[in-house]
């Protein structure tokens, strides 16, 4: 048997904490996705996750994301042109940071979903772009559930309304919603932030906003993820704890 690799191993440990979480809130672990953003690792662990299965990849810059997915479409069209064997990859981008209304055009076709609309002129812009680009992009509305001013996301009390508004633009599919927890909160009030998060999601779905593709929580991160399994998440948005270290910048994925 092949020796796993350090970052095999960390992906093999946190998918039983996952697995873990999920048995203890009585939850189906197929119902979490397991999101790696890249926003730490090397070129060369981007590539390993991929081919450990991890196929969801989440980025929080906009230059970053274009670059790197399309240095890595390359890095993939090269392997499949040298004949490799093993199946083609599917690489699902999430643009999970602050995004301005200007770089809505360049990031809508290369996104598979963005986690971080939290006003109507962002949702404006991405519903513009995206007729022009004839394509319905899957949206989650960002909610500043810890009330910091530090944050970005709707506030809670206008949460409901403004995903009510997502819902009516044509090329823009409201599918659930997003928070991130406090930073430098205790367990009490990470879950105090993740549960309020929920109780939103559940009255916006309620409402009948999104319809039947209302249906996803993003939130955890590497430090509280199991909490917010604990309260309902769907997508955990997951860095430090599979690739460590501190932000590459400027390097490339091509060897």
């Amino acid at each position: 048997m092949a020796k796993r690799t350090p970052l095999g191993e960390r992906l093999d440990e946190l998918n039983q904490r996952i697995t873990n979480a999920a048995a203890k809130a009585r939850r189906d672990p197929s119902e979490i996705t397991l999101i790696a953003v890249t926003k730490t690792a090397a070129p060369e662990q981007v590539r390993e996750i991929l081919q450990l299965g991890v196929t969801d990849l989440g980025e929080s810059r906009v230059q970053v994301l274009v670059q790197r997915a399309a240095q890595l479409n390359e890095f993939l069209q090269r392997r499949g042109a040298m004949g490799d064997a093993a199946p083609p990859v599917k690489v699902r981008w999430h643009m999970i940071g602050s995004l301005q209304r200007n770089k809505a055009k360049p990031v809508l076709p290369l996104v598979h979903m963005i986690h971080s609309v939290d006003s109507l002129r962002l949702a404006e812009e991405l519903d513009t772009a995206g007729l022009k680009i004839n394509r319905r992009t899957p949206v989650l509305l960002q909610i500043n559930a810890s009330e910091e001013s530090s944050k970005h996301g709707v506030a809670v009390g206008a949460a409901v309304h403004l995903a009510e508004q997502m819902d009516s633009m044509p090329n823009i599919q409201i599918v659930g919603v997003m928070t991130i927890g406090p930073q430098d909160g205790d367990e009490k009030q990470i879950r105090h932030a993740f549960t309020r998060t929920r109780e939103l999601f559940e009255e916006i779905k309620w409402h009948k906003i999104g319809g039947t593709a209302f249906r996803h929580l993003s939130m955890g991160m590497s430090h509280d993820f199991e909490l917010a399994i604990a309260e309902g998440a769907t997508l955990l948005r997951i860095g430090t704890a599979l690739f460590g270290g501190k932000p590459v910048e400027g390097e490339d994925f091509l060897e």
